[in-house]
Formats: structure tokens, sequence, C-alpha cells
């Protein structure tokens, strides 16, 4: 299984009592076959632009275990949940490729954390 970070903006209604909401995402991540390893509650957080009326969300992200069929389902069902605002499904491996990629064109070598400008 590969491993994931999700990040799920939940709508500002339901502030007060979120259980619910994060209860059926959890239902949700576990019908596809997947793991939760670690759940993080963000808080509320102004957004950049209004979405569906909303100027404000509630930020929950999780880092998840999936098999290889289980994103495109997971991303399918967040994407008609009432609850769910927004959503984004990361694999940390592509993560990981674009943060090493970005150190390169920065000229930061990945061994030593140093740039190459700060070596000469």
């Amino acid at each position: 299984m590969k491993q994931y970070e999700l990040t799920v903006m939940i709508h500002p209604d339901l502030e007060m009592n979120l259980q619910p909401a994060l209860d059926k995402i959890s239902k949700l991540i576990e019908s596809v076959g997947g793991k939760i390893i670690k759940e993080t509650n963000e808080g509320k957080k102004r957004m950049a632009y209004k979405i569906a009326k909303q100027e404000f969300a509630v930020y929950y992200a999780y880092d998840l275990e999936l098999p290889s069929d289980a994103p495109e389902k997971l991303e399918r069902s967040l994407s008609i949940a009432d609850e769910v605002i927004r959503h984004l499904l990361v694999s940390k491996d592509e993560r990981k490729e674009k943060m090493a990629a970005k150190r390169k064109a920065a000229g930061v070598d990945d061994e030593k954390g140093v740039s190459e400008e700060e070596e000469k």
C-alpha cells in the first residue's frame, strides 16, 4: 500500500459538531480499504477565495495508506460529500519527488543540504 496525504476542507457551519463529518470521512477511507495513520485538526482558517459562498473552512489533514485502486474511489466519494468543500489527495512519493526537484532547481545538494553557491 502507498502512503498519501489528504487535506480536507470541511464546511464551517459544522465547526461546533465536527465529529459526524469526521466519522463519515473515516468511514469513506476505510470503505476503500485505506488505513488512517495520523490525523490533525488544522483549525478554522480563512480561504484565499470564496468556495461555495464560504470564506472560511475547517482544515483537517490525514496521513493514509491506500491500496492502488483506492485513490480514485476515495476522491469520487469526497467530491460528492456535502460536508467537504474541497479536498486534496497527494501521494507522498510524488511530494518527495517535487521537493527534490525544487531543491535541485534552487541549487541545493540533497546529500549535504547546502547550495552550490554556499560551497564556493
